[in-house]
Protein backbone atom coordinates (compact mmCIF):
# COMPACT_ATOMS: atom_id res chain seq x y z
CA UNK A 1 0.00 0.00 0.00
CA UNK A 2 1.53 3.34 -1.07
CA UNK A 3 -0.28 6.08 0.82
CA UNK A 4 1.42 5.02 4.02
CA UNK A 5 1.00 8.14 6.11
CA UNK A 6 -2.76 8.22 5.53
CA UNK A 7 -3.18 4.54 6.33
CA UNK A 8 -1.09 4.67 9.51
CA UNK A 9 -2.98 7.73 10.76
CA UNK A 10 -6.26 5.96 10.05
CA UNK A 11 -5.02 2.93 11.94
CA UNK A 12 -4.48 4.90 15.12
CA UNK A 13 -7.97 6.30 14.65
CA UNK A 14 -9.39 2.78 14.43
CA UNK A 15 -7.53 1.52 17.50
CA UNK A 16 -8.75 4.37 19.67
CA UNK A 17 -12.11 4.98 18.02
CA UNK A 18 -13.78 3.81 21.21
CA UNK A 19 -12.48 6.94 22.92
CA UNK A 20 -14.95 8.94 20.85
CA UNK A 21 -17.72 7.42 22.94
CA UNK A 22 -16.30 8.34 26.32
CA UNK A 23 -16.74 12.13 26.43
CA UNK A 24 -20.52 11.95 26.02
CA UNK A 25 -20.84 9.64 29.01
CA UNK A 26 -18.36 11.64 31.07
CA UNK A 27 -19.89 15.02 30.22
CA UNK A 28 -20.05 17.67 32.92
CA UNK A 29 -23.16 17.41 35.01
CA UNK A 30 -25.27 20.44 34.13
CA UNK A 31 -28.61 19.03 35.31
CA UNK A 32 -29.66 16.51 37.92
CA UNK A 33 -29.24 13.06 36.38
CA UNK A 34 -32.52 11.39 35.49
CA UNK A 35 -30.88 7.98 35.55
CA UNK A 36 -27.47 8.11 37.28
CA UNK A 37 -25.01 5.54 35.92
CA UNK A 38 -22.41 3.47 37.69
CA UNK A 39 -19.11 5.25 36.81
CA UNK A 40 -16.95 2.24 37.74
CA UNK A 41 -18.67 -0.18 35.36
CA UNK A 42 -18.97 2.47 32.65
CA UNK A 43 -15.24 3.16 32.79
CA UNK A 44 -14.46 -0.56 32.86
CA UNK A 45 -16.54 -1.22 29.77
CA UNK A 46 -14.85 1.59 27.85
CA UNK A 47 -11.37 0.40 28.85
CA UNK A 48 -11.99 -3.27 28.02
CA UNK A 49 -13.58 -2.33 24.70
CA UNK A 50 -10.58 -0.20 23.72
CA UNK A 51 -8.11 -2.89 24.78
CA UNK A 52 -9.95 -5.58 22.83
CA UNK A 53 -10.02 -3.53 19.64
CA UNK A 54 -6.36 -2.54 20.02
CA UNK A 55 -5.11 -6.07 20.72
CA UNK A 56 -6.81 -7.58 17.67
CA UNK A 57 -5.63 -4.73 15.44
CA UNK A 58 -2.02 -4.96 16.64
CA UNK A 59 -1.86 -8.77 16.74
CA UNK A 60 0.51 -10.15 14.07
CA UNK A 61 -0.57 -12.90 11.69
CA UNK A 62 1.06 -16.06 13.07
CA UNK A 63 1.33 -18.94 10.63
CA UNK A 64 3.35 -22.06 9.88
CA UNK A 65 5.53 -21.16 6.93
CA UNK A 66 4.89 -22.59 3.46
CA UNK A 67 6.76 -25.83 2.70
CA UNK A 68 8.64 -24.24 -0.20
CA UNK A 69 10.14 -21.63 2.14
CA UNK A 70 11.95 -21.91 5.48
CA UNK A 71 9.79 -24.21 7.58
CA UNK A 72 8.64 -22.94 10.96
CA UNK A 73 6.35 -20.51 12.74
CA UNK A 74 6.41 -16.93 11.50
CA UNK A 75 4.73 -13.73 12.61
CA UNK A 76 3.92 -10.83 10.31
CA UNK A 77 1.97 -7.62 10.91
CA UNK A 78 0.12 -6.35 7.85
CA UNK A 79 -0.76 -2.73 7.23
CA UNK A 80 -3.72 -4.15 5.31
CA UNK A 81 -5.32 -5.09 8.65
CA UNK A 82 -6.42 -1.46 8.75
CA UNK A 83 -9.01 -2.28 6.08
CA UNK A 84 -11.21 -4.42 8.39
CA UNK A 85 -10.29 -2.24 11.37
CA UNK A 86 -11.47 0.94 9.65
CA UNK A 87 -14.56 -0.82 8.32
CA UNK A 88 -15.45 -1.92 11.85
CA UNK A 89 -14.80 1.60 13.11
CA UNK A 90 -17.14 3.09 10.53
CA UNK A 91 -19.86 0.56 11.36
CA UNK A 92 -19.44 1.20 15.09
CA UNK A 93 -19.88 4.94 14.57
CA UNK A 94 -22.91 4.18 12.41
CA UNK A 95 -24.37 2.10 15.23
CA UNK A 96 -23.59 4.74 17.84
CA UNK A 97 -25.90 7.39 16.45
CA UNK A 98 -27.88 6.80 13.22
CA UNK A 99 -28.89 3.21 13.96
CA UNK A 100 -29.61 3.87 17.63
CA UNK A 101 -31.65 6.94 16.77
CA UNK A 102 -33.60 4.98 14.15
CA UNK A 103 -34.45 2.21 16.62
CA UNK A 104 -35.19 4.67 19.45
CA UNK A 105 -34.85 2.31 22.44
CA UNK A 106 -34.20 4.35 25.61
CA UNK A 107 -31.51 3.38 28.07
CA UNK A 108 -32.51 2.05 31.54
CA UNK A 109 -34.30 4.65 33.63
CA UNK A 110 -35.06 6.89 30.67
CA UNK A 111 -38.09 7.47 28.47
CA UNK A 112 -38.16 8.21 24.75
CA UNK A 113 -39.20 11.83 25.44
CA UNK A 114 -36.35 12.35 27.92
CA UNK A 115 -33.85 10.94 25.44
CA UNK A 116 -35.20 13.09 22.62
CA UNK A 117 -34.52 16.20 24.72
CA UNK A 118 -30.90 15.03 25.21
CA UNK A 119 -30.24 17.27 28.22
CA UNK A 120 -26.49 17.27 29.03
CA UNK A 121 -25.81 15.44 32.28
CA UNK A 122 -29.22 13.74 32.38
CA UNK A 123 -27.62 10.38 31.45
CA UNK A 124 -30.45 10.05 28.95
CA UNK A 125 -28.66 11.78 26.07
CA UNK A 126 -28.41 8.70 23.85
CA UNK A 127 -30.42 5.60 23.01
CA UNK A 128 -29.19 2.15 23.96
CA UNK A 129 -30.11 -0.32 21.19
CA UNK A 130 -27.74 -1.86 20.25
CA UNK A 131 -24.95 -1.32 22.77
CA UNK A 132 -22.10 0.45 20.97
CA UNK A 133 -19.42 -0.81 23.36
CA UNK A 134 -20.64 -4.40 23.10
CA UNK A 135 -20.80 -4.11 19.31
CA UNK A 136 -17.19 -2.88 19.06
CA UNK A 137 -15.77 -5.31 21.63
CA UNK A 138 -17.47 -8.39 20.20
CA UNK A 139 -16.68 -7.20 16.68
CA UNK A 140 -12.99 -7.38 17.59
CA UNK A 141 -13.50 -10.88 19.01
CA UNK A 142 -15.32 -11.99 15.87
CA UNK A 143 -12.59 -10.62 13.62
CA UNK A 144 -9.83 -12.17 15.72
CA UNK A 145 -11.58 -15.54 15.79
CA UNK A 146 -12.00 -15.55 12.02
CA UNK A 147 -8.37 -14.59 11.48
CA UNK A 148 -7.17 -17.34 13.83
CA UNK A 149 -9.32 -20.03 12.23
CA UNK A 150 -8.38 -19.19 8.64
CA UNK A 151 -4.68 -18.80 9.45
CA UNK A 152 -4.72 -22.12 11.31
CA UNK A 153 -6.82 -24.23 8.97
CA UNK A 154 -5.92 -22.72 5.58
CA UNK A 155 -2.39 -21.36 5.89
CA UNK A 156 -0.83 -23.44 8.71
CA UNK A 157 -2.03 -26.90 7.68
CA UNK A 158 -4.20 -27.08 10.85
CA UNK A 159 -1.17 -26.63 13.14
CA UNK A 160 -2.19 -24.95 16.39
CA UNK A 161 -0.23 -22.01 17.80
CA UNK A 162 -1.14 -21.04 21.39
CA UNK A 163 0.09 -17.45 20.98
CA UNK A 164 -2.18 -16.86 18.01
CA UNK A 165 -5.12 -18.33 19.93
CA UNK A 166 -4.47 -16.22 23.03
CA UNK A 167 -4.01 -12.94 21.13
CA UNK A 168 -6.78 -13.36 18.57
CA UNK A 169 -9.40 -15.29 20.54
CA UNK A 170 -8.86 -15.81 24.28
CA UNK A 171 -7.92 -12.30 25.42
CA UNK A 172 -10.45 -10.48 23.18
CA UNK A 173 -13.15 -12.92 24.35
CA UNK A 174 -12.46 -12.20 28.03
CA UNK A 175 -12.43 -8.45 27.35
CA UNK A 176 -15.70 -8.71 25.41
CA UNK A 177 -17.39 -10.53 28.28
CA UNK A 178 -16.18 -7.85 30.72
CA UNK A 179 -17.45 -5.14 28.37
CA UNK A 180 -20.89 -6.73 28.15
CA UNK A 181 -21.05 -7.18 31.92
CA UNK A 182 -19.94 -3.59 32.45
CA UNK A 183 -22.71 -2.29 30.21
CA UNK A 184 -25.46 -4.35 31.80
CA UNK A 185 -24.84 -4.10 35.55
CA UNK A 186 -24.76 -1.36 38.18
CA UNK A 187 -23.77 -1.87 41.80
CA UNK A 188 -23.12 1.58 43.24
CA UNK A 189 -25.27 4.04 45.17
CA UNK A 190 -25.00 7.63 43.96
CA UNK A 191 -26.05 10.88 45.62
CA UNK A 192 -29.03 10.88 43.26
CA UNK A 193 -30.12 7.34 44.15
CA UNK A 194 -29.25 3.80 43.00
CA UNK A 195 -27.16 3.71 39.85
CA UNK A 196 -28.70 2.43 36.63
CA UNK A 197 -26.87 0.12 34.19
CA UNK A 198 -25.70 1.70 30.95
CA UNK A 199 -27.95 -0.54 28.83
CA UNK A 200 -30.58 -3.22 29.26
CA UNK A 201 -29.60 -6.90 28.89
CA UNK A 202 -31.38 -7.05 25.52
CA UNK A 203 -29.51 -3.99 24.23
CA UNK A 204 -26.21 -5.58 25.29
CA UNK A 205 -27.08 -8.96 23.74
CA UNK A 206 -28.11 -7.40 20.43
CA UNK A 207 -24.91 -5.36 20.32
CA UNK A 208 -22.80 -8.42 21.17
CA UNK A 209 -24.36 -10.74 18.58
CA UNK A 210 -24.43 -8.24 15.73
CA UNK A 211 -20.89 -7.10 16.55
CA UNK A 212 -19.49 -10.63 16.59
CA UNK A 213 -21.17 -11.54 13.32
CA UNK A 214 -20.00 -8.32 11.63
CA UNK A 215 -16.45 -8.71 12.87
CA UNK A 216 -16.31 -12.36 11.82
CA UNK A 217 -17.45 -11.51 8.29
CA UNK A 218 -14.86 -8.75 7.99
CA UNK A 219 -12.17 -11.02 9.40
CA UNK A 220 -13.02 -13.83 6.98
CA UNK A 221 -12.95 -11.52 3.98
CA UNK A 222 -9.64 -10.02 5.07
CA UNK A 223 -7.83 -13.32 5.72
CA UNK A 224 -9.01 -14.96 2.51
CA UNK A 225 -7.82 -11.97 0.48
CA UNK A 226 -4.55 -11.40 2.38
CA UNK A 227 -2.10 -14.26 2.92
CA UNK A 228 -0.26 -14.11 6.27
CA UNK A 229 3.21 -14.03 4.71
CA UNK A 230 4.62 -10.87 3.16
CA UNK A 231 5.48 -12.53 -0.12
CA UNK A 232 8.91 -10.92 -0.16
CA UNK A 233 11.93 -10.72 2.17
CA UNK A 234 11.86 -11.38 5.91
CA UNK A 235 10.33 -8.12 7.06
CA UNK A 236 8.05 -8.35 10.09
CA UNK A 237 5.84 -5.55 8.76
CA UNK A 238 4.11 -6.14 5.42
CA UNK A 239 3.15 -3.08 3.38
Amino acid sequence: MRIRETIVAAGFLSIFSAALLVPREAAAQTVTPIAPRDPTWTTLSNVTMTLGVGIVTLMPRIYYNDPEATVGWKGRWHISVLAPALSMTALTLLVDRPIKNAIGAPRPGCTADQTAQALPGSECETYGMPSTQAFAAWGATGAGTAIFLVDTLKYSQAKFHPGAFVGNVAVPLVLSVLTSVGRGVATSQTEFGPAQPAETPMQVVVGSLTGFATGALLGLGYTFLQRPNCGYGNSVVCW
